[in-house]
């Protein structure tokens, strides 16, 4: 028997990152296209997963997480930032960031509720927004060098709006909120009751001297928001999925609410592990160097080539113009270099309003030297 349903997301497709990691095994391709690195992580971390295992931790962990692992992020978002969330009643430990930001949604947007989306937004903040029935208002990034302006966002704040959603640094531009924009946000929230859902997942990933300007360190702005956060970006583990949500008391028992009947806890020896990894600040504070020796390795790399470029500000990701060799849509261009060059990226309109097209796309430098260097010397040849 065939049964009629109605789909609750009846125009979702694929995503990008199943359409080019599909199309890059097919074809052999040099994969830059999805963010993840091709490099194991420290021994040390997996020996302290496997004696976490060894040891014992093997069965359900708490609902909120293991205590001394919500103390650790407390104490690192304290040490970093200045804000002290109460690791028993404002820190969740999460199936990573993506749960993290799913639950947020669902447990504050109802029906008819508005979100300000700022484009390009990664791809799992729509479908949770309207599969709970959340209407999506876009502000678009300005231009190549994906400003933001204030004005225009303002402007899409209605008596409707009940959540913002940021992320920064931003993934896929590669750029970060400056002080200027986080003061302009918490200007323009000021006197509202609308919720901030600010993703920083990359924040240890912020390069040239720069700061990450995470939420917590604006009074105006923690009060109102959940900070999501991820274990994977942080230490090259994406396939563990843990993150993690801080937030003021009274958001978080909302937010447990829901975590609890989704997916109750989450994996515990590997809390375990990061409880104890988390006390050495080296582990997260060597990160921002080590990644822009690779940024900088595959910008070196590329010198010559007839792709432009700005350095990215952080995350692990390099935008680059193709608009001296090509005047192709950026999804005909990324797939054209998949299957002719052999090299898989990201094209940025399907982020975009409109599918807006700068002739941009996104490669992954999270990778080893001998990758890159292949991917330079195809990037060279076009």
């Amino acid at each position: 028997m065939t049964y009629n349903i109605s789909s609750k997301l009846p125009g979702l497709e694929p995503s990008i990152f199943t359409v080019m990691g599909q199309m890059a095994r097919k074809h052999n391709a040099v994969n830059l296209s999805q963010g993840f690195p091709d490099f194991e992580p420290d021994p040390q971390l997996l020996s302290l997963v496997e004696n976490a295992m060894r040891s014992g931790y093997n069965q359900y962990a708490p609902m909120a997480g293991i205590f001394p692992l919500r103390e650790g992020i407390s104490g690192k978002i304290k040490n970093l930032y200045g804000h002290s969330f109460d690791p028993d009643t404002e820190i969740t430990v999460t199936s990573g960031a993506t749960q993290a930001i799913f639950t947020a949604i669902t447990a504050f947007i109802n029906p008819g509720d508005e979100v300000i989306l700022i484009r390009p937004a990664y791809d799992c903040y729509e479908p949770a927004i309207v599969l709970n029935g959340g209407r999506v208002v876009s502000v678009q990034m300005k231009g190549k060098d994906h400003t933001i302006d204030w004005d225009e966002f303002r402007a899409a704040i209605s008596s409707r709006t009940r959540m913002v959603v940021i992320n920064t640094p931003h993934n896929p531009s590669g750029t970060i909120f400056s002080q200027s924009d986080m003061q302009a946000l918490e200007k323009a929230l000021d006197q509202t009751d609308i919720l901030l859902l600010s993703d920083e997942v990359y924040e240890h990933l912020v390069f040239d001297g720069n700061q990450h300007e995470s939420v917590a360190r604006y009074p105006g702005l923690v009060s109102r928001s959940l900070i999501c956060a991820s274990f994977g970006k942080t230490f090259h583990t994406t396939g563990w999925k843990m993150g993690y949500c801080a937030a003021p008391a009274n958001l978080m028992s909302e937010f447990r609410k829901v975590h609890e009947f989704n997916v109750y806890c989450v994996n515990h020896p590997i809390q375990h592990a990061l409880a104890t990894y988390l006390q050495d600040p080296e582990t997260y504070l060597g990160l921002g160097p080590l990644f822009q020796e690779k940024r900088d390795f595959f910008l070196d790399s590329i010198a010559g080539s007839r792709f432009r470029f700005t350095p990215c500000n952080g995350t692990y990701f390099q935008l680059l113009d193709y608009s001296a060799i090509s005047e192709e849509k950026d999804t005909d261009f990324a797939r054209r270099l998949i299957t002719e060059f052999g090299i898989a990226s990201i094209p940025i309109s399907v982020f975009n309003e409109q599918q807006e097209d700068h002739q941009q796309l996104r490669f992954c430098f999270a990778k080893k030297e001998e990758t890159l260097s292949r991917a330079a010397d195809i990037l060279k040849k076009i």
